[in-house]
């Protein structure tokens, strides 16, 4: 028993020493840190972001699961533009999730190839000149016309009953893409805003190879987002139609919204 007692008096002890070790460690401007009163009220919890856009409330329908539900939005997008139009131009698998992923990013520097809604654009980069007097050729433009044709056919009000159909697919994708608290179609009418103010330049567009890629050779115009790369790359005709039809879309979006607002 008395060694028991005195094991337990010599850890007392070098606690003791212990904690007088780390407070003369801390200098003579330590002082312990005060609790908090009993009566303090709890941190205020983090407010909810204001939805600029609120979106109408879906059509009463069942929607498949998120890993379930290509079929069901390919076969709507089939009903809208074409079966052979989509086949041709839409990848078969995870559309949401890719279209959430692409629209979020094209106002970012980086798009990934991989995860695009659409099918990879044919052919390769069309240049004019050789050596360090290289251009963006306008046959690169002829590149992306199939794409804007079919986009020229969309009905806007008909895609955006669409998409408020299957708006709880995108919400959800989009809060699992690391936006917990974040509003999709929010994003959706920005980014459709950025693109509206995607700029245009006049005459052959410089470019330079310093690697395998080439690059724009105006540092402002490497330096900008994707989606508005993406809008020097398919050539000042195609990008006016682009911008019309968004233009259309966006306006469906808001009237939408204001709708919803209304209730």
């Amino acid at each position: 028993m008395k060694k028991a007692i005195g094991s337990l008096l010599g850890i007392i002890v070098l606690a003791a020493v212990a904690f007088a070790v780390y407070l003369w460690l801390q200098g003579p401007t330590y002082r312990p840190a005060s609790p908090p009163p009993l009566d303090a009220p709890p941190p205020a919890a983090a407010a909810e972001p204001e939805i600029l856009y609120p979106m109408p409330e879906p059509p009463p329908t069942a929607l498949p699961a998120p890993d379930k539900s290509d079929p069901a939005v390919l076969g709507a997008l089939s009903e809208l533009l074409g079966r052979a139009a989509v086949k041709r131009l839409f990848q078969p698998e995870e559309i949401v999730r890719r279209i959430v992923v692409t629209v979020d990013n094209l106002p970012r520097k980086v798009v990934s190839g991989q995860l695009m809604p659409t099918t990879p654009v044919p052919g390769k980069l069309n240049v004019s000149g050789k050596g360090k007097e290289v251009t963006l050729s306008s046959a690169n433009y002829e590149r992306y016309t199939p794409f804007v044709r079919v986009l020229n056919t969309v009905d806007a009000k008909g895609l955006a009953a669409l998409y408020t159909r299957f708006y709880p697919l995108f919400q959800g994708a989009y809060r699992d893409l690391g936006y917990p608290k974040g509003y999709f179609n929010d994003r959706l009418v920005a980014v459709i805003d950025h693109m509206l103010d995607a700029p245009e330049v006049e005459g052959p567009i410089e470019l330079v190879q310093p690697h395998v890629f080439y690059k724009f050779a105006d540092p402002e115009l490497e330096s900008l987002s994707a989606g508005h790369k993406l809008m020097l790359r398919m050539g000042d005709a195609n990008a006016a139609k682009v911008k019309r039809k968004l233009q259309e879309i966006r306006k469906e979006l808001v009237k939408g919204s204001a709708e919803a607002k209304g209730r």
